[in-house]
């Protein structure tokens, strides 16, 4: 008999650090879960597929609003937004957190559990990086970035309290190399992107580098001719986008208002009486209309039915 109640206290206690508190679980999820809307709202708003997102937060930690971060260089990633990638990280992070909770057998709940911490360290490291970037590069804060990073963060803490940790020196180890990679992917990634922004100075927008053609400075006359403003700001890339389209010579001919309260030569209290709200919006004919708009559209939009031919790349 006591053989028998001995060696159920040695299982017990086996798989007690497998089980873990119910609860860590459960607030994982439910903090997963507002990761998920937090960043998929963003997401879907990059897409065009959701109205603008009410970020006025001005005095909120000193952020002025969610567009200038989320518009910079450092908020997309091979063309798709950098929320998109926060989605899926949350979403993964929500599908450890319940899965223990449907299925609670010892080999179910380990993978589980080491997954749920590298996921979680990778997400806190690179949210560290990107608040890096907000306050060193962007000068900025957005509301929706930081409750993102503070979810991460407590995620990371919660995945470390899922259990008594049988080899602690396992968990330590894979906890600092995980973020030692994240960190230095990170931070390479953070100082590769900026490169094309440090070709301009401060306030400035980036230098435009492609060849206008005959077509193009045509088109920017026209535009300039009719009243046509395009309203930018120095930091936006799709406003970069946009001049490039039109190359260097016919960018310089177009009547561009700078809206970034920091930028130089600055018409702020222009672009918001205009109610300007994202970046490059156009005026023309009394309406304005934001995104980066298809020269060919720009030109029939002032009654120019001219083929346009774009720009092309510096030295192309």
């Amino acid at each position: 008999m006591t053989a028998s109640r001995l060696s159920e206290r040695l299982s017990s206690a086996r798989r007690r650090p497998e089980s873990g508190p119910r609860w860590v679980r459960v607030v994982m999820a439910v903090l997963a879960t507002i990761g998920v809307i937090d960043t998929g709202s963003i997401t879907l708003n990059k897409w065009g597929l959701l109205g603008s997102l009410s970020c006025s937060s001005q005095g909120f930690f000193g952020c002025n609003g969610c567009d200038k971060v989320l518009s910079s260089v450092w908020g997309s990633v091979v063309g798709q937004p950098l929320s998109l990638f926060g989605f899926l990280a949350y979403g993964a992070m929500l599908l450890l957190a319940l899965i223990p909770l449907v299925n609670a057998t010892p080999a179910v709940q380990a993978p589980c559990r080491w997954g749920a911490v590298v996921v979680s360290t990778a997400m806190a490291v690179f949210s560290l990086v990107l608040l890096g970037v907000m306050a060193f590069a962007i000068r900025d804060c957005c509301p929706f970035c930081l409750l993102s990073a503070a979810l991460s963060l407590a995620l990371f803490v919660l995945s470390l309290l899922q259990g008594e940790w049988a080899d602690r020196g396992q968990l330590l180890f894979r906890v600092v190399l995980v973020a030692l990679v994240v960190g230095l992917v990170g931070l390479g990634w953070a100082t590769a992107v900026n490169r094309p922004a440090a070709l301009s100075s401060k306030g400035a927008p980036i230098p435009v580098t492609s060849i206008s053609t005959p077509s193009t400075i045509a088109l920017a006359d026209k535009l300039t001719a009719s009243g046509a403003v395009m309203y930018s700001a120095y930091w936006c890339p799709h406003c970069h986008e946009q001049k490039e389209l039109f190359g260097k010579q016919a960018a310089a001919k177009l009547k561009v208002i700078e809206c970034a309260p920091d930028g130089q030569n600055s018409q702020a209290e222009l672009c918001q009486s205009k109610g300007i709200s994202g970046y490059p919006s156009w005026e023309i004919n009394g309406q304005i209309d934001s995104g980066v708009k298809p020269l060919q559209k720009l030109a029939n939009l002032i009654g120019d039915d001219a083929l346009i031919t774009p720009a092309t790349p510096a030295g192309g």
